[in-house]
């Protein structure tokens, strides 16, 4: 019998294998990196990204449910899943929006504007993950929850080293995980 596996050449399975990571995770790292820029150029910029919390959290909804679509089964779980996400999502930007309120604006300036907008949004998005049971979700709420206090008490150049020490430890860790150098290597056989 022939293994359907020596056909294949050594390098192509761990290409297939990283193309396969991203198209099975492209929703919740595109959420991830638009999270980690929000957070980043708050920190740089010193300044309110208001709009773009309240642009990314609809976003974020459709990313839950293009995630949970293919789990979902029947145009009833369809309609259901949908309408949760809108629901919540609407709950979400409705607290976002309490905070401009003529009252509460007065109150804060902008860094705390921004930080509560931050915070709110990072609630959102991990109760989203909870809500349809996608821990990878949780996982970008937890990471926006996490920019708070960076964005907080970091001065803006030790966020910066930090966010790109981050970035490339990923990407090191694509790199070693995805070799297509390993693929095809056996180990020696040592001697005794």
């Amino acid at each position: 019998m022939i293994d359907a596996q020596v056909d294949k050449p050594a390098t192509a399975a761990p290409r297939s294998r990283l193309v396969a990571f991203l198209l099975r995770e492209w929703p919740y790292l595109l959420m991830l990196l638009l999270a980690l820029f929000g957070v980043a150029y708050t920190s740089i910029a010193q300044q309110p990204m208001t709009g773009y919390w309240m642009v990314l959290a609809p976003f974020i909804g459709m990313m839950c449910v293009i995630a949970r679509w293919q789990e979902v089964h029947g145009r009833d779980m369809h309609l259901r899943l949908v309408a949760t996400q809108a629901l919540h999502w609407l709950a979400v930007l409705l607290a976002m929006e309490l905070l401009y309120v003529a009252d509460v604006r007065r109150m804060m300036n902008a860094d705390a504007m921004a930080l509560s907008l931050l915070t709110v949004l990072a609630l959102g998005t991990f109760t989203a993950g909870v809500h349809v049971a996608a821990w990878r979700i949780c996982l970008v709420g937890i990471v926006l929850g996490a920019g708070v206090p960076a964005i907080a008490w970091l001065e803006q150049s030790t966020l910066l080293i930090l966010l790109v020490v981050s970035v490339l430890a990923v990407i090191a860790i694509l790199i070693w995980k995805f070799d297509p150098r390993d693929a095809g290597s056996d180990p020696k056989p040592t001697s005794a």
